[in-house]
Parts: C-alpha cells; structure tokens; sequence
C-alpha cells in the first residue's frame, strides 16, 4: 500500500492566503465562498496557488452566476495575465466543462462526449475533480467521469493551479470547498 496524504485545503474560507491575484478581475471571500467578478478592464483574470503541483487529486465546487465562463488551470505558469497551462473548462451548458483546453498552444485537447454535457446544474452548486497523474488527466463533473486524456506534455510538466475569469465583462463565479491531495 502506497502513502496516501490526505486532502489539503487551497482555500481556507476566509481570505486569499496561498494564492495571488494576477490582472484587475475581483476575487474576494463572502460567507466561506471564493467569488470572482468581472472588473472594469474586462480582461481574463486569474487567481493562482503559491505552491506547484505535478501529480495530484483536485475537488472543488463551482457555482456560475452570471456568464459562468471560467476555468480550473493546472501546470499553468502565469506572466501578467498570460497563462501557459492546461484549463479544465468551467462554462455554461454545452460548452464543454470538464473538458481540456490548452492556452496559448493547441487549443481544445478533449471535450466532453454530447451526451455528458447535460450533467451541469445550471445556477446551482456543482463539484469538479480533477486529476493528474503521470501522462493522463480525468475529469468528473457531479460524479460523472467527463473525459480521460493522455498527453506526454502534460506529464512532462508541473506548475501552479490557477481559477480563471473569461474576459468579455458580465462574469461572476463562486467557488468553495477548494481541496487538494498530492498523489
């Protein structure tokens, strides 16, 4: 039997500690919840983790209020607001969450079978798991596996988790119960 760690919270409920605003978006704490606003510059806007992470087991629930374009990124290394990494997408039905998107590189890796799209909760709480080991990510979405992926360029990577806001304006996400174990 491998050595398990238990799940470590990102997010403590109270304020950013662990993590670094990168471009003008909001983020700020209310009532346990993580909460990311569109800012005047209607820019992307990202929230990232101090620490890096390669292998690793990530949950957290998201809830879309408004717009609801986001994403959960990981491997990701951030200059201003130019993010290099992987997204597992946060968007409204039909628009492919849980599926992998690379910035700045190949764009869309995988996305969720058509059939799979539906497992959304629109404008409620909804739990999203990611994991990453060695050369393969998975993503469930409400306990429903969304896809699996094999890719050598991930595996040959590491890097920071990083909650991102979709520019345009008019976006708003809440997020909590942000977890996760080191595999």
């Amino acid at each position: 039997m491998g050595f398990s760690q238990k799940p470590e919270k990102l997010f403590n409920g109270k304020d950013l500690k662990g993590w670094k605003i990168h471009g003008t978006e909001k983020w700020y704490v209310s009532k346990g919840e993580l909460i990311c606003e569109s800012g005047p510059d209607k820019q992307y806007g990202y929230l990232a983790t101090d620490k890096e992470f390669k292998d690793f087991e990530l949950t957290l629930m998201f809830k879309q209020e408004s717009n609801g374009n986001s994403g959960v990124f990981f491997h990701s290394q951030i200059e201003g607001i130019v993010i290099n990494g992987w997204q597992a997408e946060v968007a409204p039905i039909n628009l492919h969450s849980g599926g992998i998107y690379e910035s700045y590189g190949r764009g869309w890796l995988i996305q969720p079978t058509a059939d799979k799209e539906k497992v959304l909760i629109e404008n409620d709480w909804n739990e999203m798991k990611v994991m990453v080991k060695g050369n393969t990510v998975t993503t469930w979405l409400n306990g429903t596996e969304m896809i699996t992926l094999t890719d050598e360029k991930i595996g040959s990577s590491s890097g920071k988790i990083a909650l991102q806001i979709h520019d345009g304006g008019g976006v708003k996400v809440r997020w909590k119960n942000i977890r996760i174990k080191t595999l």
